[in-house]
């Protein structure tokens, strides 16, 4: 019976009643007091994949369309949504066809920011893919200012606002963020990013009328999403307009003291100079980046030359591909051409 009562107790042999009382009330008191050191940290995202389906270079011969634009799908624990749809109406869905991926069963997108080259295959998606399910990508996750107008001489130059009108018309509908939100168990969506280092990832030229007036446009509704998994972060950007210097910072306030395993997408570096280039990689060493899918607007020799400056290599920093992926079970997964 006693052998019973401390298999039960969790009572180790060789230690008395009294001393494993005396152990057992002393982490009690230590539990009541840090809650939090008394659990092991939580991981919730366990099976992640990110999939590029628009980017600037085509992949393997399959058929694939190489644009200057961005999407990418995301399965994640039983859950798949869309990041971007990409810079012409049928690209993602043709993409989509070729690479034989279903995207009637994907319910939600979010869109990082406003720009043509993430939104313009929203509506085409939309309207195709609803043919087979009502519910397809008939939610949109955006961040608050993705609909301000950006006048110019010419007119209206947010897309947003009228892709906004004939979206809802098919009975899709926004959910607006104007701040950080936990989408999923684990998947969390930053919402517009604080500014804290003067990363300028936008071109300067446009405006944007904001509550506060007609200011330059530097695109305040850029907005990522994190992946707290158990190899430790992954963050997913569309262009990165905030600076993925100001994201990871960000990203570090909400999951403390946790390593970035991957950074997939954006990060609007291919016009900066190797100054800046080398600046953003010393920055990024602190937070201790495992691999790297640069996408989009990243450039080809910015990828390389964050490559080198963080200790990666070819197999773990690659210029994106259509087609490429990003898993916790095999990394980084590229074409011929990206090898």
């Amino acid at each position: 019976m006693i052998e019973n009562t401390r298999r039960t107790t969790g009572q180790p042999r060789g230690i008395s009643s009294a001393i494993w009382m005396l152990l057992t009330g002393c982490f009690l008191v230590f539990a009541l007091l840090n809650p939090a050191a008394a659990q092991a940290p939580q991981h919730p995202v366990q099976n992640l994949k990110i999939t590029i389906l628009s980017t600037n270079v085509a992949g393997a011969p399959n058929h694939t369309i190489a644009e200057w634009g961005f999407s990418a799908l995301v399965e994640e624990d039983g859950h798949r949504f869309l990041v971007d749809t990409g810079s012409h109406p049928d690209t993602v869905l043709k993409n989509a066809e070729a690479m034989h991926i279903d995207l009637s069963n994907v319910q939600e997108v979010i869109l990082t920011h406003h720009h043509w080259d993430h939104v313009s295959g929203l509506l085409t998606l939309r309207r195709e893919l609803m043919k087979q399910n009502p519910k397809a990508l008939s939610i949109v996750h955006v961040s608050q200012g993705i609909f301000y107008s950006r006048p110019t001489p010419k007119g209206e130059n947010n897309p947003m606002i009228a892709i906004r009108k004939e979206y809802e018309a098919t009975g899709g509908r926004f959910i607006v963020h104007a701040t950080d939100a936990e989408l999923f168990p684990g998947v969390w969506y930053t919402g517009p990013v604080p500014r804290i280092y003067p990363e300028h990832n936008w071109s300067g030229s446009g405006k944007v009328l904001t509550p506060h007036g007609l200011v330059e446009d530097n695109i305040p509704e850029d907005s990522s999403i994190v992946f707290d998994t158990p190899k430790g972060l992954v963050i997913l950007t569309g262009c990165g307009h905030a600076g993925i210097v100001n994201i990871t910072t960000f990203t570090e306030k909400h999951f403390s003291n946790q390593p970035v395993y991957g950074i997939v997408g954006g990060l609007h570096l291919f016009a900066q100079t190797d100054q800046t280039v080398d600046w953003t990689a010393s920055k990024l060493k602190g937070f201790h980046v495992e691999n790297l899918l640069g996408a989009h607007c990243t450039g080809m020799e910015a990828t390389y030359r964050l490559r080198r400056e963080l200790g990666l290599d070819r197999k773990t920093a690659v210029v994106a591909t259509v087609g490429s992926s990003f898993s916790l079970a095999n990394g980084v997964q590229t074409g011929p051409l990206a090898r």
